[in-house]
């Protein structure tokens, strides 16, 4: 096979042939990686005839096309729409039509020969132009720009130059938590939408400005010990067994499910979850989706077929919802009916979402996917009340979001979206020092092809999803905008390749969908970051991620003042050790536990370099003057970690300029067990762990109130 014009069909696909690790060593795609990824993206390289033929498409096609399929502008930048034609078409008179967004219209023509012309391409001896039509400017929005006889069509997306930032946010701070380890009284064994509207009260009266969340991605109902909030069934909606069901209308108002919540045995099975130390979603899915579904008969019986205000709220939802909601809650009930976790196991006519077979298991069960739609829709009012407190008191972020990588290769959006995606790729990990192995992290990627080509329209109801009602959007692995590392599915992690994405457009929609729901992006840019993307984030007014333990000068900790000011920080994340079990090295007696170490002696290393890490750390609360009083770098080997340490490291990192600091409430609380231990699945009780005080207790305890006390007077 010719080897050149393989590595000519990679670049134009985006496939990036070598990557370099942090040690400084380049690593070459093998060809059977750039032909599964080809592959993965339907194109066609398995023989010479095909890698020339997909070569030349690749280079023909745009020029085909009189229409290009999507232009992304900035806000005032002058507007010409590029139009391709063969040379002898320069007499051509075009009639062309712009539909703003907001449905007015204008309409034009030209001769394109008029036009100015600013590219040539040559095919088959004959020349074609890149002619250019100059628009008036265009606000904000997309839009669509159409011409006679053409079939397709190209949106205009016109964006901001920055994401939207609350007004006057300097030096702010708030709390991360996952919302499943939130434990209150009168929860049913997992955290829920009304501990955190509790929490928010905490928060704002000690004048944090910011609640972080999980990802509250929608999880896989019939499977729920699959918890993985980063592995989700889909990104566009929620998880409802967050939902606190014993205060929702229909449960006060139903006699029925009431009585179901007061049976012994499940008062009996409501109180082991509850005691559980993890979160038991089993049982948890047991207790509420059957007192959800006595629910939602009763709301039909007394709201629907009443047509009363409750009623109307709800199908306002469902409209706006639309296709995308129930299409997502007929995957559900085709999921229910064949009791089956991926939908590629189901009969081939259901596994088409667009098929004339599931319009029909639509119509037959449509109570069913009513059902569905309600639990979102429950979902979305809890959590917009509980944003709406957080806004209301005060908190000048409030409530923010975390958006997955990608979803579940058996997930809901892969089966609504299957053009959108590359089934036949993973998205993973390269071998770091975290895990020598790579990951694979089993998400099915988007292609970026695709993207493009549908004018980001998935895109951009994803972002608009996570962004409504939250006052900040982080974007996990952020990194993904610009390139991911790509596995071919069934293939090794180290035998993946980087790929790249069109960095510049996905940024331009995310400050449009940031500005109109007004709604800061955080990126997590951790990890290997290519020269020039921190700089492309900040321009958009994107704030980076920046993590204690990473930011280092070699070994010593980097001074608070170099921080950057468009960042949040924070001690850790939560696939990082926490405070406690840092200084500990919890983490690493996990991953010595589970095998993640390739030898002893890495382990030895690893542990003795914990100790390093130990001593630089008191060194730097030293140099900060804020090491506790009796306290010296040196003790860091047999010091006990106490809350006077933790307090310490924080005020550390506020006296960062960085706009917002972000504080791990396991930190305020002692707990050693960090959420997620990257490289294991079920060795590890991975997104389980709940908080070992109650939020009741928590708030009435002097010390936790002290705590935040502290933050709030160190970032004044």
């Amino acid at each position: 096979m010719d080897a050149d014009n393989v590595l000519k069909l990679a670049d134009a696909a985006g496939i990036e042939t070598y990557y370099w690790d942090n040690h400084g060593t380049r690593h070459d795609a093998s060809h059977e990686t750039i032909r599964g990824l080809l592959q993965a993206f339907g194109i066609a390289a398995e023989t010479d005839a095909e890698v020339w033929a997909s070569l030349t498409h690749f280079w023909r096609a745009p020029w085909m096309q009189l229409l290009t399929p999507v232009l992304t502008l900035k806000e005032d930048e002058p507007v010409a729409i590029p139009l391709r034609a063969w040379e002898e078409q320069s007499g051509r008179i075009v009639q062309w039509e712009l539909v703003l967004e907001d449905g007015d219209k204008r309409t034009g023509s030209c001769r394109l020969g008029d036009l100015k012309h600013d590219d040539i391409a040559f095919f088959d001896g004959r020349r074609i132009f890149q002619y250019r039509l100059p628009l008036e400017a265009l606000p904000l929005g997309y839009h669509t720009f159409r011409v006679d006889g053409e079939e397709t069509a190209t949106r205009l997306i016109v964006a901001p130059r920055r994401c939207h930032m609350p007004e006057g946010l300097t030096r702010a701070w708030g709390l991360m938590i996952q919302l499943y380890a939130l434990k209150s009284r009168k929860d049913w064994g997992i955290g829920d939408f009304t501990a955190l509207e509790a929490l928010v009260d905490q928060v704002a009266e000690a004048g944090g400005a910011a609640i972080g969340l999980n990802p509250l991605h929608a999880l896989f109902l019939n499977t729920p010990e699959n918890a993985s909030p980063y592995s989700p069934c889909s990104r566009l909606f929620r998880n409802p067994l967050y939902l606190d069901v014993a205060t929702l209308p229909d449960f006060l108002a139903c006699p029925e499910a009431q009585a179901i919540a007061a049976m012994p045995e499940f008062r009996h099975v409501l109180q082991s979850a509850h005691d559980n130390t993890f979160v038991p979603y089993r049982a948890v899915a047991s207790l509420k989706l059957p007192v959800l579904e006595r629910c939602y008969t009763h709301f039909v019986a007394e709201h629907l077929t009443k047509n009363t205000e409750r009623a109307r709220a709800f199908r306002s939802f469902v409209a706006v919802q639309g296709r995308e909601l129930e299409d997502f809650a007929t995957f559900q009930a085709l999921a229910e009916h064949y009791r089956a976790l991926d939908w590629s196991h189901w009969a081939t006519h259901h596994q088409d979402a667009k098929s004339d077979a599931v319009a029909a298991f639509r119509a037959t069960r449509a109570d069913r996917i009513g059902f569905y739609q309600y639990l979102q829709w429950c979902a979305d009012n809890a959590f917009a009340r509980a944003a709406g407190r957080a806004k209301a008191k005060g908190m000048a972020v409030g409530l923010y979001n975390d958006l997955a990588v990608s979803v579940d290769a058996s997930s809901a959006d892969y089966w609504m979206h299957r053009q959108q995606f590359a089934g036949g790729a993973r998205v993973g990990a390269p071998p770091d020092p975290f895990n020598e192995m790579g990951q694979d992290w089993g998400l099915v990627p988007l292609n970026p092809m695709r993207l493009r080509e549908t004018g980001y329209s998935y895109y951009r109801a994803l972002l608009a999803a996570n962004m409504r009602h939250a006052g900040a959007l982080r974007i996990d692995h952020v990194m993904g905008l610009t390139r991911l590392y790509l596995i071919p599915a069934g293939m090794k992690p180290t035998e993946g390749a980087y790929v790249r994405f069109p960095l510049n457009d996905l940024i331009a929609v995310a400050t449009l969908e940031s500005r109109r729901n007004g709604c800061m992006v955080i990126g997590e840019d951790l990890g290997t970051v290519p020269a020039g993307f921190r700089e492309k984030l900040s321009d958009a007014s994107i704030l980076s991620s920046r993590v204690l333990y990473f930011e280092r000068n070699r070994a010593a900790f980097r001074p608070p003042e170099v921080y950057p000011r468009l960042a949040a920080v924070s001690v850790s994340t939560h696939d990082l050790a926490t405070l406690g079990g840092f200084w500990q090295g919890e983490d690493l007696k996990a991953k010595a536990q589970i095998g993640l170490f390739k030898s002893a002696d890495e382990e030895a290393a690893a542990m003795a370099g914990r100790t390093e890490d130990k001593r630089e750390l008191l060194a730097a609360l030293e140099e900060e003057h804020l090491l506790p009083d009796g306290i010296v770098p040196a003790d860091a080997g047999h010091l006990a970690w106490t809350p006077a340490l933790t307090a310490a490291v924080h005020a550390y990192l506020a006296r960062s300029p960085s706009q917002l600091m972000m504080v791990q409430l396991d930190d305020l609380v002692g707990q050693t067990h960090q959420a997620n231990l990257p490289g294991s699945v079920t060795e590890y009780p991975n997104w389980r762990r709940r908080l070992a005080v109650a939020l009741e207790d928590l708030g009435a305890d002097p010390a936790f109130r002290k705590a935040l006390a502290g933050i709030g007077t160190a970032r004044a």
